[in-house]
């Protein structure tokens, strides 16, 4: 295991990345991002051995991407001509929707959504002609043991060939709220929350959409992640045309269902999760940075993007109809083929195909009353009821 010290990975990961030694453009954030990252492990984390391995590939992994997407670049003078236009996002809070409507979406073949095995393997580009065949998909596989936990499966599945999410790409600027969910590391989420200047992750995310579409590219992006809240004034400054899907829900049901996850997620790699005090540590952060989302849209300094807000509520009642409006209201054309498409992934996929997602309130010390209260502001600008 290669320690978890930013001397060590960079060691690490230039041998797996055959020599190379350039990080890019912003590579002094993203080795700020890695030492912050790298110290809240040690000092905050309280890891066990399963979890020191997990933390050390986990930044292996972005390290080595990011040297072979600056690589890359060079090989391939085709990825820095790419444009990125009128690109889809999905954002919200945690458990609102977004990854079944991410899923839902990619199943129109004029969207492009990034899938699993091309963001954990970039290098080099996948191309048209063999996506569905690369044998990066095999590899990206055999990574992904069959995960156990019914809670976990039933919360987000899995699979080299599934739709992956931008927190993860996020990775490569070692700028991510990935990193808080899967380990406590405290005081690297508050650098994140507070001092990170996001700008450098949309800079590089730019590069990581030019790279992925450069041979293999559809009519636009679909992609999505709550983590664009953090920086979503920096995400319009680099996407000033793009279409964004902001999902609500009741915070209390996002805010539970969030510590349920981190909660099972964090307990692979420590031992000394305390439940209650996830939800704690995460209530303001999220709230926080909710409000920041909203009151970035109300700025309205993008007058080419488009918002439309999707209700939970709505949403469950009626998936295709909401999808419906979505692409009315992003000025997007559905298909006959797109629509087959859709509606019979949501049929093969009705609530609890993967299993079932129990959890309380109680369990992790969130008072609904008092989290409505945090959230106040938020639940009345957008009208919603308890659930």
């Amino acid at each position: 295991m290669t320690d978890l010290n930013v001397d060590a990975i960079l060691a690490e990961s230039s041998q797996r990345a055959g020599g190379r030694t350039d990080l890019g453009d912003g590579s002094e954030f993203f080795l700020e991002g890695l030492g912050r990252f790298m110290d809240s492990l040690n000092a905050d984390a309280q890891l066990n051995a399963t979890g020191e391995f997990i933390a050390s590939e986990r930044a292996l992994l972005h390290t080595v991407n990011r040297l072979n997407y600056t690589a890359d670049r060079v090989v391939f003078p085709e990825i820095a001509q790419q444009k990125i236009e009128k690109p889809v996002f999905i954002i919200g809070m945690p458990r609102t929707g977004t990854t079944i409507l991410h899923d839902i979406l990619a199943q129109d073949p004029a969207n492009r959504a990034p899938l699993t095995w091309e963001c954990m393997f970039p290098s080099p580009p996948p191309r048209a002609e063999t996506f569905a065949t690369d044998p990066r998909i095999a590899m990206c596989a055999a990574t992904m043991p069959p995960i156990e936990d019914q809670q976990l499966k039933a919360i987000h599945p899995l699979g080299a060939e599934l739709t992956q999410e931008c927190v993860t790409l996020m990775g490569e600027s070692m700028c991510t709220p990935l990193f808080h969910n899967q380990f406590n590391v405290s005081s690297y989420q508050d650098w994140t929350d507070r001092d990170a200047d996001w700008s450098n992750v949309y800079d590089f995310h730019l590069q990581q959409l030019q790279h992925m579409q450069a041979f293999n590219m559809q009519d636009r992006w679909v992609l999505k992640t709550g983590a664009h809240l953090w920086g979503l004034e920096h995400l319009l400054a680099t996407y000033p045309d793009a279409r964004i899907v902001f999902t609500h829900r009741d915070p209390v049901k996002s805010m539970t269902s969030y510590a349920s996850l981190t909660t099972i997620v964090r307990s692979v790699g420590s031992d000394t999760i305390d439940p209650r005090a996830v939800a704690a540590d995460w209530t303001p952060r999220l709230r926080d940075v909710l409000m920041h989302g909203v009151n970035v849209r109300k700025a309205q300094e993008y007058p080419d993007a488009i918002f439309y807000d999707m209700m939970f509520r709505d949403f469950i009642t009626d998936q295709f109809g909401v999808i419906t409006q979505i692409y009315d209201a992003l000025g997007l054309l559905m298909s006959d083929e797109a629509a087959r498409g859709m509606q019979a992934f949501i049929a093969a996929n009705p609530p609890g195909v993967h299993g079932t997602h129990d959890y309380q309130p109680d369990q992790y010390g969130i008072d609904p009353a008092a989290v409505r209260g945090e959230f106040r502001e938020y639940i009345d600008h957008f009208d919603l009821p308890p659930e």
